[in-house]
């Protein structure tokens, strides 16, 4: 994969271990950044290596505590209206490879963005998540007046991004922002073995299933189940589904080749 400026990539059998590495401003957020995870994005669909990613901060404090305030005071009103960030975790949300979130710590502003793009958020106990923007006279510019809704509910979402509140792990599990909280030594433990789970599977039916939810999230329920019909009907053609299923009858475990 290609060079990044501040984000640390280790690929461990498979799973693709990616750390936003500026701990010094608790992972603060600047356009170079963006721009890392965005050649990430593309970079992931091609890279067969790679089954599953894994995203986290460097150090124990924050995830990513939000946006870079001295780029956004200095970037131009016009550029609002560029892709920019929102472009950014578009593109990150599309990929074909499952991502988790491994939250450390404060995920607020563009940093709770970053983690409601990705498929599943760990959470350590200390993780704090919340969309401030208000506070600083702005809106979540990157999907995150769509994406929370979505996760949470509409009253919510509404709730937090009108107040700005801070919640932590456990209120974001109950209300759904979150999958799973761990003790803070076990994060990365519980995101690998998460990982190792869904590498476990037909990487195809994972990769239709993704696409199936993310598009019918999107649209009507009856095309929603239209789509996951021809899913279905596609995955039916593959060598993996003979595979998993003379496997399962074999009662061994199956050896799945992604055709």
């Amino acid at each position: 994969m290609g060079t990044y400026r501040n984000l640390i990539l280790e690929n461990r059998e498979g799973i693709l271990l990616v750390t936003i590495n500026r701990a010094e401003v608790r992972n603060a957020l600047n356009w170079e950044t963006w721009e890392d995870i965005g050649q990430l994005a593309k970079e992931i669909n091609n890279d067969e290596s790679v089954k599953v990613v894994i995203i986290t901060g460097a150090g124990d404090k924050a995830f990513a505590a939000g946006a870079d305030l001295r780029w956004l005071l200095e970037r131009p009103s016009v550029e609002a209206l560029e892709p920019g960030v929102q472009g950014v975790l578009t593109e990150l949300e599309n990929t074909v490879k499952p991502i988790i979130a491994a939250v450390n710590g404060y995920a607020l502003g563009g940093g709770c963005e970053l983690a409601m793009a990705c498929d599943l958020r760990i959470s350590s106990e200390g993780g704090k998540f919340g969309l401030v923007e208000p506070t600083v006279g702005i809106l979540p510019g990157g999907g995150g007046t769509q994406r929370l809704p979505r996760l949470v509910g509409i009253g919510k979402a509404k709730e937090l991004i009108f107040t700005g509140d801070i919640i932590d792990a456990v209120e974001a599990e109950r209300i759904g922002l979150v999958n799973k909280v761990v003790p803070h030594d076990q994060l990365l433990v519980a995101s690998f073995e998460m990982a190792k789970k869904i590498t476990a599977k037909a990487p195809l039916a994972i990769r239709m299933a993704k696409k199936v939810i993310d598009m019918g999230m999107a649209t009507d329920f009856p095309t929603g189940l239209a789509l996951e019909k021809l899913s279905q009907a596609f995955l039916n053609g593959t060598s993996d589904r003979t595979e998993g299923m003379t496997a399962f009858l074999e009662k061994r475990k199956p050896n799945f080749q992604g055709k």
